[in-house]
């Protein structure tokens, strides 16, 4: 693995630094996440830890004490039968499941990382992660096996099979010839285990790859550290405690539904329900019936839930669901929002449909997940305020263990006064370890001794001299749809890939249902011909419908920078009319 240099480790260091405080000085009493989880099994063995929804709605649920006992089991058959060690790395392709969050426990308390997969994606760009994460083993659900063996059995490409993979093994469903069967042979382990390596704080847990403006992916690695001093940010914050209960219906591949949803309410002894999915039709009903306090959303969500509620409304049924209203709800307290881009007309037509407080927040896989959000403590009129009165809504205050600041956007290391506009950077304790075999890209994001977001925003200060972060948009091009990052750059190899296409752009475009959504500008070749439907039947051939471009325009100039590179936001007005349309697969 290339290291990053000398100078590059310092300022790393230094962007790992929380008010003065280096990050070898621990914020957590707990030595590794497997700790925390034996602790918490040993203190409270009965109380109720995860419950799980599938797809049917079908409900298991464990407690502590049981789902200690079946994370042991997955982490005897990965030692024992798998010859998974400390620091190998561990990939899984799969969705919101207990055996998903089981899994990555148990690599967590061998010392593997994990390195989960989002079935979204494109194989070609699941093959690049296989083998750029070093992983030893592959483990599928059963819907995803054979598209499993395909990538790593790739041939298309280069660079061959994925040789570091070892064995794909298949956890839930009924056994598959060819393939070991988890649940088949967990059941004889032992419900006790001892890591031949401790793993420590220090310890890499999670590898999640984030696409770049330029280049390959990137691997973002987070220690146990990470992801423990972060959950206790997010959760002092949120005032979660042992009578806590949280709802993920975000996907666990990412680092929001792994950390808000379970590492957090683990880290003070509460419980979450997991669910396969988000659902309008039974979402407000699941809260009420397992008493939710904190459901963590994306926009998309938000907008989701509105649609339904309109619905609803207008054929004279309850706007919460059948059978459910308001009064069933008296315990839950707020949503997280944040992953996505949030618009003051979404988020003020949810509060006042539903009366119900958005905690918007910001935050990146490379600063584990959030960084900051709206204080919980504001009064109503005060939440407004910093939700719909400057344009935009508010990310928030920076939570512990971070700090966050405002620099000049051409990256000189020079912070900016209040409202000024530049780049949002992040130091503290929960900022990554680095970027995995990345040299160039970390040096440039750590070149001042902070992490450089890539993001634009500015700051106010309130009477107490708190500063409120604004997000106003990308100083890096990426497509967030829906929280989900596509970089422009892989989308528009696919479209030059046409003969007739001589300049072919993917832009971001605002859309109310994924806050973005993938459009395609394209300049034909002079005296060609090309359709829009052929483009987009080319595109959805080779990528995932969520990445391929949902709409056309044609046009015979591209707007450029004085250095010639394209200004992709330029041509976002060129989709405005495409604002409120779904798009479905």
């Amino acid at each position: 693995m290339a290291e990053p240099n000398a100078k590059t480790l310092d300022n790393i260091h230094k962007a790992r630094t929380y008010k003065d405080i280096p990050p070898s000085d621990y914020l957590v009493p707990y030595a590794s996440i497997g700790d925390l989880l034996d602790r918490r099994a040993a203190e409270l063995a009965h109380k109720t830890w995860l419950i799980h929804y599938d797809a049917d709605g079908n409900r298991e649920e464990f407690t502590y004490s049981q789902f200690n006992q079946r994370v042991n089991q997955i982490a005897n058959f990965l030692t024992r039968q798998l010859n998974v060690k400390n620091g190998n790395r561990i990939a899984t392709i799969g969705y919101n499941h207990s055996q998903t969050i089981m899994i990555y426990f148990a690599a967590w308390k061998i010392g593997a990382t994990i390195a989960p997969q989002n079935v979204a994606e494109d194989d070609a760009r699941i093959n690049y992660i296989l083998r750029n994460s070093e992983a030893v083993t592959l483990l599928a659900r059963p819907e995803y096996l054979n598209r499993a063996v395909t990538i790593v059995q790739d041939v298309e490409h280069s660079e061959g099979p994925v040789s570091n993979v070892r064995q794909i093994v298949q956890f839930g469903g009924d056994p598959h010839d060819g393939f070991v069967h988890l649940d088949s042979e967990i059941n004889s382990c032992s419900t006790a285990f001892t890591p031949e390596v401790t793993p420590s704080l220090e310890t890499e847990a999670l590898l999640v790859y984030t696409s770049g403006t330029t280049g390959a992916p990137k691997g973002v690695v987070l220690t146990h550290y990470n992801l423990l001093v972060d959950a206790k940010g997010i959760a002092d914050w949120h005032g979660m405690d042992a009578s806590h209960r949280t709802m993920c219906v975000l996907p666990t591949h990412h680092v929001n539904g792994i950390e808000v949803t379970h590492i957090a309410p683990l880290y003070v002894g509460g419980s979450t329900v997991l669910t396969r999915a988000y659902s309008s039709s039974n979402f407000w009903a699941r809260i009420a019936r397992e008493n939710v306090q904190i459901v963590s959303l994306v926009p998309t969500l938000l907008q989701f839930s509105l649609e339904y509620a309109s619905i609803a409304e207008a054929e004279g049924r309850s706007i919460w669901g059948e059978g459910i209203s308001r009064d069933d709800l008296d315990n839950f307290r707020h949503f997280i929002c944040g992953a996505g881009t949030l618009a003051v007309a979404l988020s003020s037509a949810f509060e006042e449909k539903f009366h119900i407080p958005i905690l918007h927040g910001y935050g990146l896989s490379e600063t584990t997940c959030y960084s900051s959000f709206l204080p919980v403590s504001l009064d109503w009129e005060e939440h407004r305020h910093w939700m719909k009165d400057y344009g935009y809504p508010s990310i928030g205050v920076p939570i512990m263990p971070n700090e966050m600041a405002i620099f000049d956007p051409i990256g000189s290391g020079e912070q900016l006064d209040p409202g000024e506009r530049g780049e949002i950077c992040i130091r503290g304790h929960n900022v990554m370890k680095y970027y995995f075999n990345r040299p160039d890209a970390n040096t440039e994001t750590f070149k001042f001794g902070w992490f450089r977001s890539g993001d634009e925003g500015f700051y106010e200060v309130d009477e107490q001299g708190r500063p409120f972060f604004f997000i106003t948009g990308r100083l890096k091009e990426l497509i967030n749809r829906g929280g989900v990052k596509f970089s422009p750059f892989d989308i528009e190899e696919v479209l030059l890939q046409l003969p007739q296409v001589k300049v072919g752009l993917a832009v971001a475009f605002e859309n109310d249902y994924y806050g973005e959504e993938v459009g395609a500008y394209v300049v034909p070749i002079e005296g060609q011909e090309v359709s829009e439907q052929e483009v987009l039947d080319h595109c959805r051939t080779r990528m995932t419908f969520e990445k391929s471009p949902k709409v056309v325009v044609f046009g015979m100039e591209v707007p450029v920078t004085t250095t010639g590179k394209y200004q992709r936001l330029k041509l976002r007005v060129l989709f405005s009319e495409w604002k409120h349309t779904q798009f479905r697969g």
